[in-house]
């Protein structure tokens, strides 16, 4: 287990298996964000892959607890066009997917809604993706691929807007200085 998740004020859980298509749309979202941004030391972003119910169950337990944690993954909405990147409330979670976060123990547990409850923000980035293939079928779909970036520039500019609102700094923290230019703003993502 990855001892660093109780020492970030800010974590990023990208969720997925890159062995079914779409599905591996987080883990390559946290590789990009790790390779092409320069990200603060009080945030990590980490591949979960499919283990996320492991890592979620530990920030319950653990003492110290992060601000905020981003869950990064791959969903099959209504009226979206694959590749379209969106926040998405808790609330508003598919179902089917919903499950990704609850104990098989115990499926009325929702360990997010439970992670919540103990005073962490917790928010989703959603990417629409028409299915999930049933059979191994690794990388991406063009317009998922596309997404990455989108998906990339959206998390540093709330980032930002996190420390800036929450933790009273009101400076650029690196989190969103792109090694590569242009960081795109949540409106302009959205058209």
């Amino acid at each position: 287990m990855n001892t660093l998740i109780y020492t970030k004020k800010i974590l990023i859980f990208g969720c997925g298996n890159t062995l079914f298509g779409n599905d591996g749309f987080g883990p390559e979202v946290i590789k990009r964000l790790n390779a092409e941004y320069s990200i603060s030391e009080d945030v990590l972003a980490l591949d979960a892959g499919t283990g996320v119910r492991d890592f979620i169950f530990d920030l319950l337990l653990a003492e110290k607890k992060p601000a905020v944690l981003w869950i990064i993954d791959a969903i099959t909405v209504e009226k979206k066009n694959e590749g379209d990147v969106f926040e998405i409330n808790l609330s508003d979670f598919p179902k089917k997917k919903k499950s990704d976060f609850s104990l098989h123990q115990s499926p009325s547990s929702n360990l997010l809604d439970q992670l919540m409850e103990s005073g962490v923000q917790v928010k989703i980035l959603g990417m629409h993706t028409p299915s999930i293939p049933n059979e191994i079928s690794p990388g991406l779909s063009p317009a998922a691929q596309k997404a990455i970036k989108k998906a990339c520039d959206w998390i540093v500019h709330e980032i930002n807007n996190i420390k800036q609102t929450t933790m009273g700094q009101s400076h650029d923290f690196h989190t969103g200085l792109p090694k590569k230019p242009e960081v795109l703003t949540k409106h302009q993502i959205l058209d």
